[in-house]
């Protein structure tokens, strides 16, 4: 009798533990906002766009808070990876940068619209006219970013005033001809191994003619470059005379990095590239928060 009484109760103990999982255990998970798609009639490109919207969900103690906003080229390739870097980075448990709106770009002509100029030479300075046709539209498609597709994000999403833009490649050089020639139109500035190869390191010229020694750049600029044919190649070369420029220059008010990855490729690199900036950006953020 006493051990069958015994028996029940262990079962009975047992039965409560199942029953009553760990605090830890009874917690729910973090959950990931979804993005959606926002199309837009650009009567300045004359044709159709659209781009890939991620906000941050609505919090009931912040209904009014309003969110930095990170506009990312090559938006089919690169939107996800930063909107899942930066929702990581903001979560309650890690806290290493704020909650931000990241909306993506995908291309139509991504040669017309991400290059300075009009060229049909290739990196080896020989001519291409099948891939650079029509290239050299970077201008109007800056435009078009200010005039048509801000505000109608401005509209349509809790903004802040502060923004970001972050390209890859011809991304990346369209990304540093924005600094240079619009820069008030974002506040930071991420370029991922800029093609500074372009119409015969056409960039590098105009860095080296246009910013002046001493002047005053209050923006933040990252800018990378990964293995793409050694340390003698062209393209960890021109990342090298970009970051001397600057340095030349002694801008007041710019706080800018230059990162070298030499075990990625020029597609790996945004992987690792992406993240780090995130982390150069907001590296103060915690301590004014």
């Amino acid at each position: 009798m006493k051990l069958l009484l015994y028996s029940v109760r262990c079962l009975s103990i047992l039965l409560i533990i199942v029953a009553s999982p760990a605090k830890s255990q009874s917690a729910q998970p973090y959950s990931y906002p979804s993005s959606e798609v926002v199309r837009i009639h650009s009567p300045l490109l004359n044709e159709e766009r659209k781009v890939y919207v991620h906000c941050p969900k609505a919090d009931s103690t912040h209904r009014n808070k309003r969110f930095p906003v990170l506009y990312v080229l090559d938006g089919d390739n690169h939107f996800e990876l930063l909107a899942q870097y930066v929702e990581y980075l903001s979560r309650p448990d890690v806290m290493a940068m704020p909650k931000i709106i990241v909306i993506g770009i995908p291309n139509t002509k991504r040669t017309r619209d991400l290059t300075p100029t009009n060229s049909l030479l290739n990196y080896e300075n020989k001519p291409d006219s099948n891939s650079y046709q029509g290239s050299g539209g970077n201008e109007k498609f800056l435009q078009f970013m200010a005039t048509e597709l801000m505000p109608l994000i401005e509209k349509t999403y809790p903004t802040a005033p502060y923004k970001i833009l972050a390209g890859h490649s011809f991304g990346g050089l369209a990304s540093l001809n924005c600094l240079l020639t619009q820069p008030d139109l974002f506040d930071a500035y991420i370029a991922v191994s800029p093609s500074l190869w372009w119409d015969r390191e056409y960039l590098l010229k105009l860095t080296a003619e246009k910013v002046k020694t001493g002047s005053t750049l209050r923006k933040t600029l990252f800018f990378s470059d990964g293995n793409e044919g050694g340390a003698n190649s062209f393209f960890h070369k021109h990342l090298l005379k970009l970051e001397a420029t600057l340095a030349k220059k002694k801008l007041k008010g710019l706080n800018y990095r230059y990162k070298h990855y030499p075990t990625e490729t020029h597609m790996t690199e945004p992987v690792v590239a992406y993240f780090d900036a995130l982390r150069f950006m907001f590296k103060d953020w915690d301590k004014h928060r």
